[in-house]
């Protein structure tokens, strides 16, 4: 009943991201002024553009939006709220920016399972849960000429990465998956949240350090 009850949580948050995920494209998309096929394509690749590349690396084809019709009605739902609402959209980043990061954390997870039952090696299918959750993000930013987000200082990649990490090794223990699933999932939020709120970013490297890496290669 439990485990029945958690998986009814995780499909909704799952949908949840994809409408969000669609949202955001949308209004990257709207900032760099395109037009509405265009504010389309770029919410569908945010919102599922991570999902197909996972669905292809593991040959669970055809993709997950080509087999349950919700995923491309929720983007179509999220473009639309984006175009009628803009300025009330724009008014809820905070909003937005917690269910991103609930979003990436379900990515992360639901992922890294799939992967462990298919049994694929622990290292590379925590990657695998990482680049699910971010990689249509990179591929929006990409696509708008942005530099994408995982490139940058800001913790955004690394928090699903400790999160996959952390559920890993909780499967080690008797918490069971749904409590398993619950505590990851949470961390990767608290880790995110926590880094905006106290903006702590990865080291960068800046013009000096650049100027004298090149010293030492001349």
């Amino acid at each position: 009943m439990l485990q029945n009850h958690i998986n009814d949580i995780l499909n909704y948050l799952d949908l949840i991201g994809t409408l969000v995920f669609a949202i955001i494209g949308a209004m990257a998309a709207s900032s760099k002024k395109l037009d509405l096929f265009g504010a389309a394509f770029i919410a569908f690749v945010t919102a599922v553009g991570g999902g197909t590349i996972r669905d292809l690396l593991i040959g669970a084809t055809p993709v997950g939006w080509m087999r349950d019709e919700s995923y491309m009605l929720i983007i179509f739902v999220g473009v639309g709220i984006t175009f009628l609402f803009q300025k009330q959209v724009r008014k809820l980043r905070k909003t937005l920016f917690l269910f991103d990061t609930i979003g990436i954390g379900v990515f992360t997870i639901l992922v890294l399972k799939k992967a462990l039952l298919i049994e694929v090696d622990p290292i590379i299918a925590i990657m695998m849960g990482m680049f699910s959750a971010v990689l249509g993000g990179v591929i929006r930013d990409i696509l708008i000429n942005e530099i994408p987000l995982i490139l940058r200082k800001e913790i955004y990649a690394m928090a699903c990465v400790a999160g996959a990490t952390l559920f890993y090794f909780l499967q080690k223990t008797s918490l069971g998956f749904e409590m398993n699933t619950v505590i990851s999932i949470a961390a990767i939020i608290l880790i995110r949240i926590l880094a905006i709120k106290y903006k702590i970013g990865l080291p960068g490297i800046d013009e000096s350090d650049k100027l004298s890496l090149k010293r030492k290669n001349k």
